[in-house]
């Protein structure tokens, strides 16, 4: 007598598999990028069959693109814009959360560190899901900036120096995570970048940009 599968089982199964290749393929891809990763690899790691990206993904760079979705998805999760912060809260202390949760994903370590890796490894070496990337996740979490350092400033959201401030915030957050290795040469003793680091680090850059756009009528951008 042939034995019925439970319903819902298949599907399961499904997703399981796919969520254990995105897994695979994502560390792949953080470690050799999307040129140099391979199908084989990728499927070995996921303990899965060969044809099984071609079977649930339809190819490599669909394979990448979903990989991002992913990963993004993941690390926002884990680690939402503006945290425990309430939507109430004054425009400050939203941008320290803001701050504090890039940080946080940005050198989060374990399993989940290939996230950061892989994001970082995409702004250095765009690929052709990039774009998707940027209209589907990235630009409601830049806009989420924007709206905060435009509360700060007083002034529409529009303006060039909201979009100057916000990139000016990022660039100083990223600067700790691509310039790393000169910087550890550079100062061999500095602090490491453990959660109470991190709090630290997110201190100094709230407080260094709030004092700048205190600043910032005087001056013109």
């Amino acid at each position: 007598m042939k034995l019925k599968t439970p319903a819902g089982s298949g599907d399961a199964s499904h997703a399981e598999t796919r969520r254990q290749l995105l897994e695979a393929a994502g560390e792949v891809f953080a470690e050799a990028g999307f040129r140099d990763a391979t199908v084989r690899e990728i499927c070995r790691r996921a303990g899965a069959n060969i044809a099984a990206v071609n079977y649930h993904f339809g190819d490599k760079e669909t394979l990448y693109t979903e990989v991002l979705r992913y990963a993004h998805s993941r690390a926002l999760e884990k680690y939402p814009p503006l945290l425990d912060i309430s939507a109430d809260a004054p425009p400050e202390k939203k941008l320290r959360a803001f701050v504090h949760s890039f940080l946080l994903r940005i050198f989060d370590k374990g399993p989940t560190a290939w996230h950061g890796k892989l994001m970082s490894r995409e702004m250095i070496e765009p690929s052709a899901a990039l774009d998707s990337l940027v209209e589907e996740r990235m630009r409601p979490m830049a806009g989420q900036l924007w709206r905060i350092v435009a509360d700060i400033l007083n002034c529409p959201l529009n303006h060039e120096r909201v979009r100057k401030c916000s990139f000016s915030i990022v660039s100083q957050c990223v600067f700790y995570h691509h310039c790393r290795p000169v910087v550890s040469r550079l100062f061999p003793k500095q602090e490491p970048l453990d959660a109470a680091g991190i709090e630290r680090l997110a201190d100094h850059i709230t407080r260094f940009s709030l004092a700048a756009m205190k600043h910032l009528p005087s001056m013109k951008l």
